[in-house]
């Protein structure tokens, strides 16, 4: 699923609430998506009932999650963090308290579900951090951007604004030392899926290999003898290309670059699809290019195992890659290996994810991060 924005409230009237608030960030972090933004902490009266002040904020997450998804793992996370729930009428005080108010512009009207949160507009403690991070976010329903909903309002509650700030656990995903990242990985290893992910969440300009337009690719395939030069001629002359161009633009607005391939690859490649003298010939041409191309400052290499790279293989469905044999999967990794095993100009980190889903699993996912952030290039170099 696409990436959708998700409007999130929090509060909490028991125990440690600050930590309370923090520990659900932390949470719903890990669980449900990319925190973009958090407001303010706002102190509130209980609204409806007696009992202690609430804290409350709310976050902006990006979440490929279906909404069905993201409830309940906001209800878990309720749970986890000792919200009891009660068959008691009226409200009562909580640890925590996780509501959505809106995905995109989704209209939700389930037994379990209900988006836009049907009671957000008469809600100050709602609207009053709501407006502090999407003041010009328009109700779907209503039709009115949230500042004016707050000034029609009539919850008389007064809040006060709390001097604390939550951390975002996303800004713990350092980029900043990078310029230029690359993933790279054997065919299926979810480089181009890992890149896209990357470049969304962390503002990269993303440059994917445009292996899809290359009409020698699936005549490849049929016939590997046949095709090989003009094949990785081809990709050579793409990628030199591509990669030239992209890199030379400058873009103001994004922070790195991220790209779902090496130019290095074509090297690779073709020492497994070509003759001996056509290898040579083609080596001297690359040569020729590379020494002209920006390397990246981080070379990251999925590993996957025959069997997972096979499965992801099927799973994306491209006809020409179908009977790929395991064969030639496992001399594409070793070529990898060898060339990273005796690399000195870059700086490489291989991570295995061969027990690892982090499409579908984003606690994997911020394994990976945790793995590129975490790399230290003159520690690796001792």
């Amino acid at each position: 699923m696409e990436l959708q924005k998700v409007y999130i409230s929090i509060g909490s009237n028991k125990g440690d609430k600050f930590n309370n608030l923090q520990a659900a960030v932390n949470a719903v972090h890990l669980k449900v998506g990319t925190i973009k933004i958090i407001s303010k902490v706002f102190k509130t009266p209980a609204l409806g009932f007696e009992a202690d002040d609430f804290y409350n904020a709310c976050l902006l997450v990006e979440s490929c999650l279906e909404p069905s998804e993201i409830l309940n793992e906001l209800l878990a996370i309720e749970t986890n963090l000792g919200r009891v729930r009660t068959k008691k009428e009226g409200y009562e005080s909580r640890t925590i308290d996780l509501d959505i108010l809106f995905i995109d512009d989704l209209l939700i009207d389930t037994e379990t579900l209900k988006v836009p949160h049907p009671e957000l507009h008469n809600r100050k403690f709602v609207l009053e951090p709501l407006q502090h991070i999407a003041s010009k976010l328009k109700h779907p329903v209503l039709e009115k951007v949230i500042s004016i909903l707050l000034q029609e309002c009539e919850d008389k509650s007064i809040l006060e604004s709390i001097n604390i700030w939550l951390k975002n656990p996303s800004k713990q995903y350092d980029f900043s030392k990078y310029n230029y990242i690359a993933i790279e990985g054997n065919i299926g290893a979810g480089k181009t899926s890992l890149a896209t992910k990357i470049a969304q969440d962390y503002n990269a300009k993303l440059i994917l290999e445009r292996f899809a337009d290359n009409p020698f690719l699936p005549k490849f395939y049929e016939d590997a003898q046949r095709y090989a030069f003009t094949l990785e001629m081809s990709f050579l002359a793409d990628r030199y290309q591509q990669i030239s161009d992209d890199l030379s633009q400058l873009d103001l607005f994004k922070d790195f670059i991220v790209s779902d391939y090496d130019i290095f690859k074509s090297l690779i490649f073709s020492k497994i699809t070509l003759h001996q003298d056509e290898f040579k010939l083609y080596r001297k041409l690359f040569y020729l290019m590379y020494k002209d191309i920006a390397k990246p400052e981080l070379y990251v290499y999925l590993y996957q195992n025959t069997e997972r790279l096979q499965e992801n293989i099927k799973k994306r469905g491209r006809d020409y890659e179908q009977n790929i044999d395991d064969e030639y999967l496992e001399k594409i990794n070793s070529g990898y290996l060898s060339f990273l095993k005796n690399q000195t100009d870059l700086n490489v980190k291989i991570i295995d994810i061969s027990d690892r889903d982090f499409v579908k699993n984003r606690e994997d996912y911020l394994f990976i991060l945790d793995a590129i952030c975490s790399y230290d290039p003159k520690a690796s170099a001792k």
